[in-house]
């Protein structure tokens, strides 16, 4: 079965599209404007400090974060110290910053956005049930669809390729954190109001706490994913160690593609550990 006339889906989308940036152009310039010094703080503290110090620093962040497990402490320490003083020798140093920075920047956003709504989505089932369809989209969109919008709204640079890492980064922390509220014990809720507590004071003094793990979980998923974005967002000039591997694909030079793929991956493995530790971490000293 054929249809004569195809529904002109695409069309109405790029209108819709074309509609919002003209008629709310400002608040997207804001928002870049916002987005842009955020990056640059980020990038002008992490640059201010020198690398020796840098990596210094994150060896003890991995020992406190696996603190008191000594053992896996001593050996992530260890593996930072080589992981990013191999970076500093092969000169990426700034680009590794300037990835570091867009990870951040995107964690940043999909924190005060995620877990706002992973809340409402614990409390509210109709919210729930709205917000699912959404998020189904949200995960299983190819990542570069991301990218058009993003370019059209805010241009190339930095800014698209940290909303376009928000976007894709978020669902997880959403799920994650509704998740964690809805599995507090229900005697541990009906406790807490029969001593008198508001709402507020049994999200933030019970329910936070207690899906804390969980919490955790999608924030390092989020993370994950943010940085699976690197290469793709180098693509409209979001920079650092993407554009390294994105240049090693254009140019047919696998040395280079595989230097900045290896850089990514000390990255990732240091961020993926040190934020899976630090939950049990937290909870442990609670």
């Amino acid at each position: 079965m054929q249809f004569d006339k195809p529904l002109p889906i695409g069309h109405w989308v790029s209108n819709g599209v074309n509609a919002l940036t003209q008629s709310y152009g400002g608040v997207f310039d804001s928002i870049s404007n916002t987005i842009q010094q955020l990056i640059g703080a980020l990038q002008s503290g992490l640059l201010w400090i020198p690398p020796a110090i840098f990596i210094v620093i994150v060896a003890l962040l991995a020992l406190l974060a696996f603190s008191p497990r000594k053992a896996s402490g001593w050996g992530m320490a260890l593996f930072a110290i080589i992981g990013l003083a191999l970076v500093w020798n092969l000169s990426y140093w700034h680009a590794l910053i300037e990835t570091l920075a867009l990870v951040l920047a995107a964690e940043f956003l999909v924190l005060i956005i995620g877990i706002p709504l992973g809340i409402a989505s614990a409390n509210s089932r109709m919210f729930e049930r709205m917000l699912r369809p959404v998020l189904d989209v949200m995960q299983t969109m190819p990542a570069f669809v991301y990218l058009v919008p993003a370019v059209i709204f805010f241009g190339l640079g930095l800014v698209p390729g940290v909303i376009s890492t928000t976007i894709f980064a978020l669902p997880p922390l959403i799920r994650l954190t509704a998740l964690g509220i809805r599995q507090v014990p229900g005697e541990l809720v009906e406790a807490t109001h029969s001593f008198g507590a508001t709402s507020w004071q049994l999200l933030v003094k019970v329910q936070l706490p207690s899906a804390l793990p969980s919490i955790m979980a999608g924030i390092n998923q989020s993370i994950m994913l943010g940085l699976s974005m690197v290469v793709i967002s180098a693509m409209i000039g979001a920079g650092g160690l993407g554009n390294v591997v994105l240049q090693g694909i254009t140019q047919l030079d696998v040395g280079k593609g595989f230097v900045g793929g290896l850089c990514v991956v000390i990255l990732a493995v240091l961020l993926d550990r040190m934020t899976q530790a630090l939950g049990p971490t937290i909870k442990e000293k609670r």
